[in-house]
This record gives C-alpha cells, sequence and structure tokens, in this order.
C-alpha cells in the first residue's frame, strides 16, 4: 500500500482462507456474512438469543460423531418453534432461527453447544408479526431435554433405560439461556450478536506464549465460574485441543431454519415475482442503499471500515487515499522483505532486490 503524497506505505499480508479456524480469515468471513445479514435476511423485528447446552456426558459423542451437532442444532430449532407456536396458541406461525454450532469453551475446550438468534415471535402466512409472550426458560429446557435425549436413542446410541435414567438426574446438564433480547431496529447491536454466535474457536488476544518456559497461556473470557482464569499447557498440548475444533469437510456450521430457511425463502421471492404471494405487513427489511451488495463484496476496505471502524485505505501520515501498488508472491522476495523488517538495526533495504524488481515489486520501496 502506497501514499502518492507522501510517499507512506505498507505491507498488508494476504488471506490465507482457512475456514472457521483462522482468527484473521474468519474475521472477514463473519465481516461478509453480517453485512448479508443486515442486507438481506434480517427483517425490521425484535429477535432474542437463545444458547442451548448439553451434559458433559453427550457432548464426547459429538466429538467422534460430528454429524450429531446438526441434528442436535435442527432438534434446538425445532424445540424453540414449537414453543412460540404453543404460547402463542398458533401453530401456523413460521419462527426465524440462524443457528450457530459452537464447539468452544472459554478456554479452547471441547463444549459444543448451540448459539441461535430467534425471531422473538413468529410470522403468519399473511405476513403479519406475532410476538413471543413471557415465558419460562425451565420448561423450555426440560422440552428440550427430552428431544434431544429421543434423539440419541433414535440414533441408536442409548437405550431406553438410558435415556429414562437420564431423565432422573436432579441435574439434568442441560440448559436453556435466552435472556438477551435484541430491540427492533438496533441493526448495529445484532451484527454484533451475530459475529459473537458465529465467533473463532480462538482469541489471539488472550493467547501468549512464554519461549523460556515453552508453554501456551490462555486466558479465559469469564471473569468468575469454574472455566475462569488462565490455563497453561504445553504447545503440542494446545494445537491438540485447537484442532478437535476443525470441522469436517462439507459440515455447515451455521444453518438456517423457518423463516430464515433457504427453501422457505426461496419460495416467498418467487411468490412476490409473480404477484401471488402476500407481502409482510409488518416486515421492513434494513436494507442500505448507497452501495450495491456485490459490489461492497469486492471493496474489502468498506467492510474493514464497518466491523473494525479503521480505513486501511487512509495514509496514517496524511490523511490521503493510498493504493495498491504491488502484489507479491514470490516466497523467496517475501522471505527477504520479513528478514529485512525483522532486523531492528538494519537501515538498508534487503539484498538482491534485482530479482524483487524483476517481479514487480520494485515501487514497494522506491521513491516517488
Amino acid at each position: 500500500m502506497r501514499c502518492d503524497a507522501c510517499a507512506h506505505e505498507y505491507l498488508l499480508a494476504f488471506s490465507c482462507k482457512c475456514r472457521y479456524f483462522c482468527p484473521s480469515c474468519h474475521a472477514k468471513r463473519l465481516a461478509l456474512w453480517t453485512l448479508w445479514l443486515e442486507e438481506t435476511l434480517f427483517p425490521a423485528v425484535p429477535q432474542r438469543q437463545v444458547v442451548l447446552t448439553i451434559p458433559k456426558r453427550l457432548r464426547t459423542w459429538c466429538l467422534y460423531r460430528r454429524k450429531l451437532l446438526g441434528d442436535i442444532a435442527r432438534v434446538a430449532a425445532g424445540t424453540v418453534t414449537a414453543a412460540v407456536r404453543t404460547l402463542t396458541r398458533e401453530p401456523d406461525l413460521s419462527v426465524g432461527v440462524v443457528a450457530c454450532i459452537q464447539t468452544h469453551g472459554s478456554l479452547a475446550n471441547w463444549h459444543p453447544h448451540i448459539h441461535m438468534i430467534v425471531t422473538d415471535g413468529g410470522f403468519r402466512p399473511d405476513g403479519t408479526f406475532v410476538h413471543w409472550p413471557a415465558h419460562d426458560t425451565a420448561n423450555l429446557t426440560e422440552a428440550f431435554r427430552r428431544a434431544v435425549l429421543k434423539l440419541f436413542v433414535r440414533r441408536g446410541i442409548f437405550e431406553d433405560d438410558d435415556a429414562r435414567s437420564m431423565l432422573s438426574w436432579p441435574h439434568s446438564g442441560f440448559h436453556v439461556h435466552d435472556s438477551v433480547f435484541v430491540p427492533e431496529g438496533d441493526t448495529d447491536f445484532a451484527m454484533r450478536l451475530a459475529r459473537y454466535c458465529a465467533r473463532n474457536p480462538v482469541a489471539l488476544d488472550r493467547m501468549e506464549y512464554t519461549r523460556e518456559s515453552k508453554r501456551v497461556s490462555y486466558r479465559s473470557d469469564k471473569a468468575d465460574g469454574p472455566m475462569a482464569g488462565t490455563e497453561k499447557l504445553d504447545p503440542l498440548e494446545f494445537l491438540a485441543r485447537l484442532i478437535t475444533h476443525i470441522p469436517d469437510k462439507r459440515q455447515v456450521m451455521t444453518r438456517y431454519y423457518g423463516w430464515y430457511a433457504n427453501r422457505v425463502r426461496g419460495t416467498r421471492k418467487k411468490l412476490a415475482e409473480n404477484g401471488s404471494g402476500v407481502e409482510p405487513q409488518t416486515v421492513e427489511f434494513a436494507t442500505r442503499q448507497d452501495l450495491d451488495h456485490r459490489e461492497k463484496q469486492r471493496r474489502w476496505a468498506e467492510l474493514l471500515r464497518k466491523i473494525f471502524e479503521v480505513d486501511p485505505l487512509k495514509c496514517p501520515n496524511c490523511a490521503a487515499t493510498m493504493r495498491i501498488v504491488a502484489f507479491i508472491t514470490k516466497q523467496d522476495v517475501i522471505d527477504q522483505i520479513l528478514d529485512h523488517l525483522r532486523s531492528k538495526n538494519s537501515r538498508a533495504p534487503p539484498r538482491d532486490m534485482g530479482r524483487a524488481s524483476s517481479s514487480g515489486v520494485a515501487p514497494m520501496f522506491a521513491q516517488p
């Protein structure tokens, strides 16, 4: 990146495009995803975060049979949908559910659970929105517990006696939390909540490596409770813990149900195009019209401004607009540049820059 006004320049790393595992690349995917949520998916209705957890006895099964995570997400969405329909006494309501499967706990440990963003109510066939009445989460937790145990019996993991035995536990290990409410029109809060629900398993700002002791320190994001504090691990042990969170090939970690399901949205779109569909009477999509959606996807700088409130094209010296002058892809040239930057006492450019000039990267160091 170079500023033509003051000749200031800096290097910007490429994205490795690793799925879900890389914190940097996953942040970019979340930026694109939340932009799509804001402009395409979320209607202007209140929403609610629902977090559903399962006991430790079931978590081990999910580690070795990853398809169970998708099954549990489907059961969770069905449980919440049934609860909304029951309390509103309207069995035809369509509830919008975005389910994010998380496999990590506060210390990057194996802790599968479901984060869901749910419309705080449902849509009637004519498009009107009905709010979710006040409810008791204990009943919702019990319904979720019975549905998950029924799933494990149906999959042949548990016998009927095992499921009945778990129903008799005084502390079941199942839990449902739904106290986080998103008011209608609070788009910024909804986007922050969506990024939290689909966040990366590792937070780099909470991880530290000590070379002297050869230990990795990972700090919890909780101030109290059994998972609070900092855990120190051997590097290989920490890596072994991290790779358990890599999804299987083609495993979907974010799923859509009800009003948000792809098939339902496609049907609504076709009906609207044919003029035979009923437009929702209380739904106004929070769509920004200043830039085309596809153009925003191409403008990575716009995404960084939106998420991190940083403009990578703004020169830190003179505030002029910077431009991309070269793409450096040759490994030997990259190594020379990085070695030069790591040398604190070196003031000369890397050696053998003739090869760099032939590869089209000389403008990165040349004077205007």
